[in-house]
Formats: C-alpha cells, sequence, structure tokens
C-alpha cells in the first residue's frame, strides 16, 4: 500500500473549515436572502488571515453580490475545481 504524501489533496489542513467561518461571519446578522458584496467577503477573508490557497479561492468571486446560497455554490465550485474539498472543507 503507498502512503499519502503531505502534499496531496487528501491531507487535511490545519485550516480546514476556515472558509466555512469567513461566511458564517459575514453573514452573522444577515438573513437567508439578504447580500452582500464581493468585497465585504474578501475583506472579511483577509481578516481572517486565511492561507493563500483560500485567498486564490476567494480571489476568483467575480465581482456582485451573493446570497449566502450563491456564495457557497461559487466558493464551493472553485474548491472542487482545485480538488481542495478533503483539504480546506466546502461551506454551506
Amino acid at each position: 500500500m503507498m502512503a499519502l504524501r503531505s502534499n496531496t489533496n487528501a491531507v487535511r489542513s490545519p485550516h480546514y473549515g476556515a472558509l466555512q467561518d469567513v461566511v458564517d461571519a459575514v453573514y452573522a446578522d444577515k438573513g437567508p436572502k439578504d447580500a452582500v458584496r464581493r468585497l465585504e467577503v474578501v475583506v472579511a477573508a483577509e481578516a481572517a488571515d486565511l492561507p493563500c490557497d483560500l485567498m486564490e479561492v476567494v480571489n476568483l468571486l467575480p465581482p456582485g453580490s451573493y446570497t449566502r446560497q450563491r456564495l457557497c455554490d461559487q466558493l464551493n465550485s472553485s474548491i472542487g475545481g482545485h480538488a481542495w474539498g478533503q483539504v480546506y472543507g466546502t461551506v454551506e
């Protein structure tokens, strides 16, 4: 059996769930239909001192406003595209 190397996308990062914390913080005082601007998400991610990989995911967000569901769909799409779901987790 082949051992997993630490640089594979199957090893959970110490930052696993950090992006979920950012999403929770951005929508803490908002309802499910309320929207936030991309800039709010970027600033919250920078304040959370996310690792470069997760900042890349956040910076890939197109300009605009996002309901929580739309933001999560967009972020999860980028996370999945990079195959980082097991490493950093997805958001809801």
